[in-house]
């Protein structure tokens, strides 16, 4: 049977697929459209088998709310050739709008949607038969609540979402908070919801670095009274260049290196533990300051006012929030 031009588009509007693809499949289908449509989902399935292996790190991320609910979805493929094509992008699309009607509590549940007939997860799967590259649905978030805003950053590579007790929040206040958390990434909305285990490695971390700083200050000192540059000899590396260039001599860079090896150990060994454990715990609370929504500078101020003081000056109170990216952070 002779496949017509007509045929082809008319596949083409349905499927996505290429023109070559589906020129192909009606031809072996003997012009059948059904059996036409299972060989293109059929290649589409080997495709994604075939290309398992395969980091997908690009993609396409969005974000909408609606009426209480609001989700995010990111819908991974291999190259940002594809993650910008209109295609790809009109799936998200239709994937997030799934996810809104529908509410989904999981992203197993979302996959298991059906859209036209298809489930979520055979409709990427059956787009990685058109672009030839693995695709996944690999995030799905979502917030309920009486408000609830969205935030999508240009590029769609970046969403959030924030969710407030209040119908009536203000909303331009309520999405500048949703961009907020796109921007400074919190870890939690205050201090109390940081959890023990974060607590716990960002203190130890603190603990290190303020014992490394002690021990690099005593060597500092040791360094200027024998009458050496510190930066002269911060390193092996930095010591063997700054010998070979005239700067230091062999008795130098020998005495630097006894004085490095003893005072560290010293220095390390005689810390007091009270104020190791006060300077540890002034960093934490840095760190817990930066990185809280409601202890943050709020980015859309310019008095410096912190997140906190701009939602008590409109009564509105968050109970959560939600960010999803593909940029290397």
């Amino acid at each position: 049977m002779a496949v017509t031009l007509a045929d082809i588009k008319k596949l083409r509007d349905i499927t996505g697929a290429g023109m070559m693809d589906v020129k192909k499949a009606l031809e072996e289908a003997n012009g059948d459209f059904d059996a036409a449509k299972d060989l293109l989902r059929k290649r589409g399935q080997a495709i994604a088998a075939k290309r398992s292996d395969r980091e997908a790190s690009e993609g396409c991320v969005l974000a909408k709310a609606e009426n209480g609910f609001g989700a995010i979805v990111a819908l991974k493929c291999e190259t940002d050739f594809v993650a910008k094509n209109a295609d790809f992008v009109a799936l998200t699309k239709k994937i997030l709008d799934v996810a809104i009607a529908n509410k989904p509590s999981s992203i197993d549940e979302l996959k298991a949607i059906k859209i036209d007939g298809l489930t979520v997860e055979a409709l990427v799967t059956e787009r990685s038969g058109v672009t030839g590259e693995k695709m996944e649905l690999s995030d799905y978030a979502f917030l309920k609540a009486a408000t609830v805003d969205a935030y999508n950053h240009l590029g769609n590579k970046l969403a959030s979402l924030a969710a407030f007790n209040e119908a009536d929040a203000n909303q331009e206040t309520a999405h500048g908070i949703a961009m907020q958390v796109a921007a400074m990434n919190p870890v939690a909305i205050d201090a109390d919801h940081v959890s023990q285990e974060v607590k716990d490695k960002e203190l130890a971390m603190a603990i290190e670095k303020t014992k490394q700083d002690e021990v690099k200050k005593a060597v500092e000192v040791a360094i200027k009274k024998a009458d050496i540059n510190p930066a002269h000899v911060d390193s092996d590396d930095h010591i063997e260049s700054n010998m070979a260039k005239g700067w230091l001599t062999q008795d130098q860079a020998n005495q630097a290196r006894e004085i490095i090896a003893k005072v560290s150990a010293e220095a390390g060994a005689n810390i007091p533990e009270k104020k190791l454990e006060m300077i540890a715990q002034g960093r934490l609370s840095k760190f817990l300051k930066e990185n809280t929504l409601l202890e943050q500078a709020y980015v859309m101020s310019e008095s410096k006012e912190t997140v906190k003081d701009i939602l008590a000056k409109d009564k509105m109170t968050i109970s959560g929030f939600q960010r999803i990216t593909l940029n290397q952070e």
